[in-house]
C-alpha cells in the first residue's frame, strides 16, 4: 500500500507545508539499484589510537574503489566537506577516559553527511574485553551509536559492529552491506562478528552463485521479496507455501527460475516432504529461510486455544521440526550453511493483542541465539531478522490511525519495504558472513521508543 503522506511530503508544495507545520519529513532512502557504487561519495575514516580494524577496513574500501578521507583539523572558516559515510574504529578505546575520542571525531562531522549517509563504528564485544574498564567503555559506545542513529536524521543510518579478536578477516561482507543501499532501513543495530573460516565470494554482485536456498512463506509479501533477492544474488530458490497460495507461489518460482513446493508446514508429513524434496532434487541446501508466519490477533482474555496453538505451531514449532529433520539427515551444508529465521520487533518489545504472536517471534529470536553455538562446530550460522513496520498486504489491513503511527514512530518516519528485509537476509546468507551467528538484527528504521 502506498504511503500517501510520504508521497505528498516529497512534493514541492508538500515539503513547504510539512516544514511550516513542523510535521515529520520522511526522507527519500537510498536503496540499492543494480550498477550502483558501494557509496555515492567519499568516506571519512578515523580511529582511536591502537584500533585494530583501521587497516583491514581501509584495505576493504580501497579494494572496492571507495574514495577515502582522513580526519583533519576543522578549518577556522567554513564547514567540513560532505562525506557519504563516517567510519570510526573504537577498538582502541580501553577505558572511559578515552570516550571523548568519539566526540572529537563525530562532533565536527555531525552536519557533514550526505542524505542517506552511513555511520559505522567498530568496537570490541564487551564480554571479550581484557578487563572491566575496557568492557565498560565498549558498552558505552553502544549508547553513543544508537543515539546517533536517532539524532542525525535525513535517512542516515548508524551501526555498531563488535568484532572479536582474530575476526578482522571476515568483516568485508558486513562493511559492504552497511555502506550500501541494501541497508536502507537498518539502523541503530549492534552486530557481533566472531572468528570464522569464511571466504569472500568470487563476485560480490552474485555472492550466492551455485547455492540452493529454501524460503518458506514465499508466495507473497516479504517471502516473495526474499526469494527474488536470493535469486538475484545467484541462488536457486525452493519456494515453499501452503497449497491455497499455489498460483501465487508458482508465479514467484517461475519468475525467478526456482521451484515451487506446496506444503502445509503444520502437517505431520511436512518435515519428511521437505527432506525428500531437498535430497532428491538438490542433494543438500545451503540456505534455509524460515519466513512463514500467521496472525491470530486477540487480547489474551478473548483468545481461543485454537488461536494460540495455530500461531505457535506455524511461527515457531514448525521451524524447529524442519530444522531437526534437515540437520538429522545432514541436509544443511556443513562449513557454509545458513539458517535464517524471521522474527519481529513485536517479539522483542511485546504488543497489545498479540501475546501469541509475540511469544512465537521471541521464540524465533531465542532459537537463533541458542542454536548458533550448537551448530558452530559444523560451520553453520544461525541468525534472525526482526522486521518492524513493513508495507505489505497484511499491514494495509491495519486501521488507518494505527497504521500511520506505525509508519512514523521510527527514525526514518516511514515504513520499510519487503525488499529491506530481503536484503538483510541476503547479507546474512552470503559466504562472506561466516563470522555472524547468534545475531538478531532489526529491520525497523530504528524505533523511536526503544533500541
Amino acid at each position: 500500500m502506498a504511503d500517501r503522506y510520504a508521497s505528498f511530503a516529497h512534493s514541492a508544495p508538500g515539503r513547504a507545508l510539512v516544514k511550516r507545520l513542523g510535521l515529520p519529513e520522511p526522507p527519500r532512502l537510498r536503496r540499492h539499484q543494480p550498477g550502483d557504487p558501494l557509496v555515492p561519495g567519499p568516506v571519512l575514516v578515523g580511529a582511536a589510537p591502537g584500533g585494530r580494524l583501521t587497516d583491514p577496513v581501509r584495505k576493504i574500501l580501497a579494494g572496492a574503489g571507495v574514495e577515502l578521507r582522513d580526519p583533519v583539523t576543522p578549518a577556522a572558516t567554513g564547514p567540513p566537506p560532505l562525506n557519504a559515510a563516517l567510519i570510526f574504529d573504537a577498538t582502541g578505546i580501553k577505558d572511559t577516559t578515552r570516550l571523548r575520542e568519539l566526540y572529537d571525531f563525530f562532533q565536527p562531522q555531525a552536519r557533514a553527511l550526505y542524505r542517506s549517509g552511513r555511520v559505522i563504528v567498530f568496537g570490541t564485544p564487551p564480554a571479550a574485553c581484557a578487563d572491566p574498564r575496557e568492557a565498560t567503555a565498549q558498552r558505552a559506545v553502544e549508547g553513543f551509536v544508537r543515539s546517533v542513529g536517532k539524532e542525525f536524521g535525513r535517512g542516515i543510518t548508524a551501526q555498531l559492529v563488535q568484532v572479536a579478536a582474530a575476526a578482522e578477516n571476515v568483516v568485508e561482507s558486513t562493511v559492504r552491506f552497511l555502506l550500501s543501499g541494501r541497508s536502507a532501513y537498518v539502523s541503530g543495530q549492534v552486530i557481533r562478528i566472531g572468528p570464522a573460516a569464511g571466504h569472500a565470494p568470487e563476485d560480490w554482485d552474485c555472492p550466492l552463485a551455485d547455492k540452493v536456498a529454501l524460503v518458506t512463506g514465499a508466495a507473497r509479501g516479504i517471502g516473495a521479496a526474499i526469494a527474488r533477492i536470493l535469486a538475484r544474488d545467484g541462488a536457486h530458490v525452493v519456494c515453499l507455501d501452503v497449497p491455497a497460495a499455489g498460483d501465487a507461489l508458482a508465479d514467484v518460482a517461475n519468475d525467478i527460475g526456482g521451484t515451487a513446493l506446496q506444503l502445509d508446514l503444520t502437517g505431520a508429513e511436512a518435515p519428511t516432504r521437505v527432506t525428500d524434496h531437498i535430497s532428491t532434487r538438490h542433494v543438500s541446501v545451503d540456505i534455509v529461510v524460515h519466513n512463514a508466519g500467521i496472525l491470530r490477533d486477540k487480547t489474551l482474555g478473548k483468545m481461543t486455544p485454537e488461536q494460540w496453538d495455530a500461531v505457535l505451531d506455524v511461527n515457531l514449532a514448525s521451524q524447529e521440526r524442519i530444522n531437526d529433520a534437515l540437520l538429522a539427515d545432514n541436509l544443511i551444508t556443513n562449513n557454509g550453511g545458513r539458517l535464517i529465521a524471521v522474527s519481529s520487533v513485536a517479539g522483542l518489545a511485546g504488543n497489545r493483542g498479540q501475546t501469541n504472536y509475540a511469544t512465537s517471534k521471541a521464540g524465533v529470536a531465542g532459537l537463533a541465539e541458542s542454536l548458533a553455538p550448537v551448530l558452530a562446530p559444523r560451520g553453520i550460522t544461525v541468525n534472525a531478522v526482526a522486521p518492524g513496520f513493513i508495507e505489505t498486504a497484511m499491514t494495509a489491513r491495519i486501521p488507518m490511525l494505527i497504521r500511520e503511527a506505525g509508519r512514523r514512530m521510527n527514525s526514518m518516519t516511514q515504513a520499510g519495504l519487503p525488499v529491506d528485509v530481503a536484503e538483510t537476509i541476503a547479507w546474512l546468507a552470503s559466504p562472506g558472513s561466516a563470522g555472524i551467528t547468534g545475531n538478531v538484527v532489526r529491520v525497523c528504521g530504528q524505533s523511536l521508543l526503544g533500541a
